[in-house]
């Protein structure tokens, strides 16, 4: 039986967790979730009393509510993305390889399914937590559903806007978003599906299997290579986000 007053979270004492957990349980309200999302996974931290919510997250992803299935997994995805962090709670993954098989499974069926894309967007990168993808189980989400990566460049360090959608694939050091359309911009170049490998081919195969046609034409810029318009440098876009 988890011992929760002796773990801890984002403000203390996890005392009030089970409380917290037995509401989400019976009242699924966003608010309900941001506040477990607030105190186990506070802007990527996590803590003990946050792995101890995994056996409680892996039941929730099995639920017959989508939403509520949904929401368990990308916190449990979170989590496991800080595994690596400093939490005291020890070896995670090895003491909660049970849970992370049935989240990685829950995870999996629900992408099949999933029709809008920043859910889909969402449930991939909560996929990289679970399997221990470093560099991607933190920043894929957040990158494909803005459309835009935030990197340095290797050549001269500058700040640089990845940028992938509606306004086009073009990399900038510019605030595109705040800028008239006379801004420095170079155009991304995509490899082609063929010419990926590795992690880039493996996602790009799996959108491409689940009809998420879009996710895996960015993905073609996020694994391709970008030119520094200040300095001329050209770089692998897949190897600036890892690095930042």
């Amino acid at each position: 039986m988890t011992d929760w007053p002796q773990l801890s979270h984002a403000y203390g004492s996890a005392e009030d967790i089970p409380a917290l957990l037995a509401r989400i349980a019976t009242e699924p309200k966003p608010e309900l979730w941001n506040d477990l999302w607030s105190a186990l996974c506070h802007q990527g931290s996590v803590y003990s009393a946050s792995f101890a919510a995994l056996p409680w997250l892996a039941d929730m992803a099995d639920n017959e509510d989508r939403g509520q299935a949904v929401n368990a997994l990308n916190l449990a995805g979170a989590i496991m993305a800080g595994a690596e962090q400093s939490h005291g709670a020890g070896n995670v993954r090895t003491q909660h390889s049970a849970e992370i098989a049935t989240l990685l499974a829950s995870v999996n069926r629900h992408l099949r399914t999933a029709t809008h894309r920043t859910e889909y967007i969402d449930l991939l990168e909560s996929m990289l937590g679970f399997e221990g993808v470093e560099g991607w189980s933190e920043g894929l989400a957040w990158g494909l559903g803005n459309e835009e990566f935030e990197v340095s460049c290797p050549g001269c360090e500058t700040d640089l806007f990845i940028v992938l959608g509606e306004r086009g694939f073009f990399c900038t050091s510019e605030d595109y978003a705040l800028s008239d359309d006379n801004i420095e911009t170079r155009p991304l170049r995509p490899t082609s599906p063929a010419g990926l490998e590795g992690l880039g081919r493996r996602l790009h195969d799996i959108a491409l299997t689940d009809g998420q046609h879009d996710v895996a034409h960015m993905l073609t810029f996020v694994f391709g290579s970008a030119t520094c318009p200040d300095c001329e440098t050209d770089f692998s876009v897949a190897d600036q986000v890892r690095a930042d």
